[in-house]
């Protein structure tokens, strides 16, 4: 038996959708996608959302957005993919590390006070695994920190303090207190890429909640203008009769989502409750499984949240990374594909360049150093399920202690 990792769920359904935005003669950003924008704010809860060609392009132009400058301060944690802090390098502000908590994927909330002075301006949390964060602590300690928050434009002065802005790349469809991901934090970006829940193949989305005194349109504006090259029209306004003429705001950038992308989405958005539950009928499957031998998983449905199921991660306590390694190749030779979330950005060469030590970052390093991540996906059928089960519990068991 041969199980991929994460291989997209596209049916019929997405199949047709492509082809009618192919057959349709527009192919670029039109109708689909406002369409598909429309849909994400309803779903959501939202009253306006921009979707990008991914989600990397939805974080950075949120930042751009709200000005971050070279002399601002973005705090991330180091326990994520690279595209929650690369766009900080992107806008040229000082990228802020934070370590894990003991025995926890979330960041060390302590230390995410602490690292707060004056030149912070932005929060990226990371709802790893499609888990939402603690935004209840998250909020507290930017409520507190309020006075030390000094506001450079209009829009952060409207917000008034450190801005939370969720890398949500995994949890599109997770809720927390009943909120759904999107309308929980001040800006939240989504991944539509190949291996996500929900997939345009490549693709994302940037959605908020409304700021008082600022004007959701005008928000959505900017960021289209920030997408299109700074083009005061799109290329869908032009094809309006005598409608060619167009000006150039700013040398911005190009990073729109086509009719194509959105096409598939809309497909994979009228199958998505189904995929869900999939989702966590695997999960559960999963956990009946493993907790009962030692080994440690998230928890992705409490009374507090509803995960979305993305990733399965799970950890083997006091296992080696010779060890952590022998069992993803026997698992390998098994046929089944794992994976492991994530290597700490302080491992990573580009952040070792810029001073980060793993050494400052003890509990990332735990975190990282047991982990194994199993296919989740709503591909795979019963027996599979089974197999995986059957595979990785006769493999962990051999070095269970």
């Amino acid at each position: 038996m041969k199980i991929p990792f994460s291989p997209p769920d596209m049916a019929d359904l997405e199949v047709e959708g492509a082809e009618k935005a192919i057959r349709s003669g527009w192919i670029t950003t039109g109708p689909k996608t406002k369409e598909f924008e429309t849909k994400i704010s309803e779903y959501c809860h939202t009253k306006k959302t921009i979707c990008l060609n991914s989600q990397t392009a939805c974080s950075e132009m949120a930042l751009r957005l709200l000005g971050v400058s070279t002399d601002d301060e973005i705090l991330v944690p180091a326990y994520t993919y690279t595209a929650s802090a690369s766009v900080v390098c992107h806008v040229g502000a000082k990228l802020v590390l934070i370590d894990s908590q003991k025995n926890s994927l979330e960041m060390d909330y302590d230390k995410l006070a602490s690292s707060i002075n004056e030149k912070t301006k932005v929060i990226i949390p990371v709802d790893l695994a499609g888990v939402p964060c603690d935004y209840s602590r998250i909020f507290s300690i930017v409520e507190d920190k309020k006075a030390l928050f000094k506001p450079a434009n209009p829009l952060q002065e409207a917000i008034g303090r450190v801005i939370v802005c969720s890398d949500a790349a995994h949890a599109f469809g997770a809720s927390w207190h009943e909120q759904m991901a999107g309308s929980i934090a001040d800006i939240s970006s989504f991944s539509f890429h190949a291996v996500k829940n929900l997939s345009t193949a490549e693709g994302g989305a940037l959605t908020w909640k409304s700021i008082p005194g600022i004007d959701d349109e005008e928000i959505y504006h900017q960021l289209q203008l920030y997408s299109l090259h700074g083009q005061s029209k799109d290329a869908l306004a032009k094809t309006q009769l005598g409608a060619w003429e167009y000006d150039v705001i700013g040398p911005w950038y190009k990073c729109n989502m086509t009719d194509i992308m959105a096409g598939i989405g809309l497909a994979q958005l009228k199958r998505y409750e189904g995929m869900l539950a999939k989702r966590k009928e695997i999960i559960e499957r999963y956990d009946a499984a493993f907790k009962p031998l030692g080994i440690q998983v998230l928890s992705h449905y409490t009374n507090d949240w509803q995960s979305s199921g993305h990733l399965y991660i799970s950890r083997i306590p006091g296992i080696s990374l010779e060890q952590r390694q022998e069992i993803i190749m026997k698992m390998a030779e098994a046929g089944i594909a794992t994976n492991v979330h994530y290597k700490p950005l302080p491992m990573m060469t580009a952040y070792k360049n810029m001073g980060f030590d793993i050494k400052n970052y003890p509990q990332a390093f735990a975190c990282f150093a047991n982990e194994i991540t199993l296919p989740l996906h709503t591909k795979l059928t019963d027996d599979e399920v089974e197999y995986v089960i059957k595979k990785y519990c006769e493999i962990v068991k051999k070095y269970s202690k």
